[in-house]
């Protein structure tokens, strides 16, 4: 047998009238016996108390003395549900009365709970309330489980706030299906790597419907984490945990820039036969669902040989796509992970990450606003922003926008500012680097046609920043401490030295480094997020 206790929730008056009789010859005045004048409900219907305020100070004896307790109240259910217990709370002469009621059995439809206050209460006077007064309290049976999730979803389902979901190894939803999940509601993954890594994956064509609250956030964590129902914080895992389960990727239709001119290909990780793992097409506002006021924590196992589940992982996700407040807490791998498309991202915190902050490849076309990177000792950090460009001579046109932005370093390990590569093209736009120095810098890629013969730059990175005209990789309005070009073919010995000495000089000429910065308020934007309860910001 299980047993739920639940705290019932609702505000009744109850207002009692009494009529006195009297006379010219009888002017005496009957006494005002106590009433019941009000019952109010705190929490939720696992756990739930009802308070009881009574019209004046109430004693369970004539002599104004004693507590109220059980023998005073009478519980009854109508719906289903067992009663299993209830316990009276009250301190002679107070007003207010409470009762925590424990069910078993709790039903699955709807419940009725019926308070009534025996006729035996009484007030300093030593009158006793004139008759017993009921009052109902409609509830939403619900129960509470752990139900564990695998395979393919096929049909559209929901995953409700009173239950906590199990996912063992890959859960996805199939093209064409949809997924909503209830504000409050926890997901868990199993531990396990390679084949028997657990994810939930939402395959080109399927809907992630998940939107959770600043109150209610929807919370994806390992089956470690010791957070329960109704909880939105554990006690037992740290921002250094992480690895014990995988993440969660969605995958889309929008625009990618794969290799070999491909405007379609398969999620890393993800073996081709599965069938689950392809993503890319030409619907630039594809609509993969709704993510918003969700933290996924403690992730980043391997999914395959040498491939690590970012937290939040977007494949082609398009601009029919919401995202909004996003946290992505203690994970091995990125933190943010967007593999070509168009969706646009904001109010997303990626906090202590093991690998990269945010990590943009595949032409990536669209805008994260509104962000924050933290990183610090103990996880490996290797940099703050990752940024790619196209890959392939396709969709190789888009550009990608990160503003209001802030990247902190939070400690003394390493962990670069960031390092744009493989031809990024994009605007950064008031972005402030926290706590780097001269030795991390933010760094751009460069490549020589001919090292050692030909220095002249080929396209990169660099050249974006400083050959093309205009600009096709812009900076505006940051706040850093340094810059580095680099040579991406790493030759030994260094060669074209002195055109990597003029990169790095013209590099810093043309970036401000003391721009207006970031206004964004992280302790206040993410106060609902893992960190922010932790008081970590």
């Amino acid at each position: 047998m299980k047993e739920f206790k639940i705290i019932a929730a609702l505000t009744v008056a109850i207002l009692i009238g009494f009529t006195g009789c009297s006379d010219d010859d009888d002017p005496t005045p009957t006494p005002v016996p106590p009433t019941m004048d009000a019952i109010d409900v705190s929490g939720e219907n696992k756990a739930f108390e009802v308070s009881i305020t009574f019209s004046e100070a109430v004693y369970k004896n004539t002599d104004a003395s004693g507590d109220l307790d059980n023998a005073n109240f009478d519980v009854t259910l109508d719906g289903g549900s067992a009663l299993s217990a209830y316990e009276v709370t009250h301190t002679a002469g107070g007003t207010t009365a409470t009762i925590a009621i424990e069910l078993a059995d709790f039903s699955t439809g709807s419940e009725t709970v019926t308070v009534t206050p025996d006729a035996s209460i009484y007030n300093a006077a030593g009158t006793a309330m004139s008759s017993s007064q009921s009052q109902s309290i409609g509830l939403d049976g619900t129960t509470n489980e752990t139900i564990t999730k695998n395979g393919q979803i096929t049909a559209d389902e929901t995953w409700t706030a009173n239950n906590i979901y199990l996912l063992d190894r890959k859960v996805v939803v199939a093209d064409g299906v949809t997924l909503t999940i209830e504000a409050g509601t926890i997901i868990k993954g199993k531990p396990g790597e390679e084949t028997l890594a657990s994810a939930l994956v939402v395959a080109r064509g399927g809907k992630l419907m998940a939107g959770g609250t600043a109150e209610k956030p929807i919370i994806f964590t390992a089956e470690a984490d010791n957070i329960t129902f109704g909880g939105t914080v554990g006690t037992n895992l740290e921002k250094v945990d992480n690895k014990l389960w995988g993440g969660l990727i969605v995958l889309g239709k929008a625009p990618i820039s794969a290799e070999n001119g491909d405007t379609e290909t398969n999620i890393e990780g993800i073996p081709p036969e599965e069938g689950y793992g392809l993503f890319g097409g030409d619907q630039a506002d594809d609509n993969s669902g709704v993510i918003s006021y969700i933290s996924i924590r403690h992730g980043g196992i391997s999914i395959g040989e040498g491939n690590e589940i970012n937290g939040l992982t977007l494949g082609g996700v398009g601009t029919g796509t919401s995202i909004s407040n996003v946290e992505v807490y203690a994970t091995l791998d990125d933190g943010i992970e967007c593999f070509g498309g168009t969706v646009n991202i904001s109010n997303a915190l990626v906090f202590y990450q093991g690998d990269d902050g945010v990590d943009l490849d595949m032409n990536y076309a669209g805008t994260i606003s509104d962000f924050a990177v933290i990183h610090g000792d103990g996880v490996g950090t290797d940099e703050g922003l990752e940024i790619d460009g196209p890959e392939g001579d396709t969709y190789k046109d888009g550009m990608f926008t990160l503003t209001n932005g802030v990247i902190k370093r939070d400690g003394t390990e390493d962990g670069s500012a960031a390092d744009f590569k493989s031809k990024a093209q994009g605007y950064i736009n008031n972005v402030t680097w926290i706590n780097y120095g001269a030795d991390l810098p933010v760094k751009f890629r460069t490549k020589f046609v001919d090292p050692g013969v030909d220095c002249t730059h080929k396209e990169d990175a660099y050249s974006h920043l400083a050959i093309d005209n205009p600009a096709t990789l812009v900076f505006s309005d940051v706040i850093l401490d340094a810059v580095k070009v680099y040579d991406g073919d790493k030759p030994d010995p260094a060669v074209c030295v002195d055109e990597l000495d003029a990169a790095n000089a013209t590099a810093a000429s043309i970036i401000e480094f003391n721009g207006a910065g970031a206004t964004l308020d992280v302790a206040a934007t993410f106060g609902w997020t893992c960190a922010g309860e932790r008081g970590e910001l």
